[in-house]
């Protein structure tokens, strides 16, 4: 079985505003910085990349509506793309051209041992990536690729914003969909229902822990329907403490939901090996927010998280040394990873959270 790396390394050049960056990740990263500065855009990078190594790459620049609005100020200034990325001994690198169907064609793609000097190259001029479709050819000898691609997979973007009366979570959904737990949490009510019956020690967990935050909360209401077709249907419900009325998804909060959905994932049994959060702190209560820091760390012992956030609440429960500043110059995105030693006499009178919002730390609150 092929073990899947965190990201150690990564450099990208020519991606929106990220026109040069390097940045060495550890085991939590804590993107803070003021909006527009760029934060969202390593998150959209995460996204394209997982996407173009399931060979979706051309899909994915359509719903950007092309490929000249990807690259930083646009096709004129930037022709290309580039990116490296280093998971442990393993390497991935590619690089991607703009066409005049306002398209990318590769013009380099290879996996490599940077401490051994050993490189595989595929060359140039496919549109979609040969990561994947590599590991399926025998007389490829090395197994690099099966170490990249089986990294860059598994990574995980979740987008829990939409709880709004439409929202999919809210909706009936197939007892099926129970593998894992959807980017927006479209199939909570499955992937719940499947921890009960195959996890219960996490199920149980996720309830407890949910219940610090939401003291109301007494446990969920999982019960699959067939529909008129012959298939199993469930739909999220939930109880209330010294009730026995189920109550709908849509009759919690915005920020219960979300918070739900956050420590789910959080608890998952097999969880990616790197998951990316934008803004969870969206809705949530104070207190809430200090559990959920307090969830993110214990997560990094089984997982690489990277979060981006604009809550001084949130980074109070990080160090310095969690913290990447993100700031935007001359309409570029610069990544500064911070030191905690460096502030070590501002911390004997302020709180992280504290010296972010006095710009000490850099990336000032608007």
């Amino acid at each position: 079985m092929v073990e899947k790396r965190a990201i150690d390394k990564l450099t990208i050049k020519g991606f929106k505003t990220l026109k040069d960056v390097e940045l060495e990740l550890g085991k939590l990263n804590v993107l803070i910085g003021p909006n527009g500065a760029g934060k969202s855009n390593l998150i959209s990078y995460f996204e394209m990349l997982r996407r173009m190594v399931e060979e979706d790459l051309q899909v994915w620049t359509g719903q950007q509506d092309g490929a000249d609005r990807v690259l930083t100020y646009g096709s004129k200034t930037t022709p290309q793309l580039e990116s490296f990325i280093q998971f442990g001994e393993n390497a991935y690198r590619f690089a991607l051209s703009h066409t005049v169907a306002d398209r990318f064609v590769f013009i380099d793609e290879q996996v490599m041992m940077p401490g051994s000097g050993r490189v595989h190259s595929w060359g140039n001029g496919h549109v979609e990536a040969k990561l994947r479709t590599e590991l399926r050819t025998p007389l490829f000898a090395p197994r690099m690729a099966d170490w990249c691609y089986a990294s860059i997979s598994d990574w995980k973007v979740y987008h829990f914003h939409d709880t709004g009366q439409k929202a999919l979570l809210k909706q009936t959904h197939g007892l099926h969909d129970s593998l894992s737990l959807r980017r927006d949490a479209a199939n909570l009510a499955a992937y719940l229902f499947m921890l009960r019956e195959k996890h219960p020690y996490i199920y149980d967990d996720i309830v407890r822990t949910v219940q610090l935050a939401l003291p109301f909360f007494h446990d969920f209401v999982l019960y699959p329907e067939m529909n008129e077709k012959g298939n199993y249907t469930i739909r999220l419900m939930w109880r209330q403490r010294y009730s026995d009325e189920p109550f709908l998804a849509d009759q919690m909060s915005d920020g219960s939901l979300r918070f739900i959905c956050l420590v789910t994932a959080l608890k998952q049994p097999k969880p990616p090996r790197t998951i990316i959060f934008d803004e969870p702190e969206l809705g949530l209560h104070p207190y809430a927010l200090t559990v959920l820091g307090s969830l993110l760390d214990t997560a990094t012992l089984e997982m690489q998280i990277i979060i981006a956030t604009q809550s001084a609440s949130l980074v109070d429960e990080f160090s310095v040394d969690d913290l990447i500043v993100v700031e935007l110059e001359d309409g570029v995105s610069t990544f500064k990873r911070l030191n905690q030693s460096q502030f070590s006499v501002w911390l004997e009178d302020f709180s992280v959270g504290e010296l972010w919002e006095k710009n000490v730390l850099g990336g000032g609150l608007p």
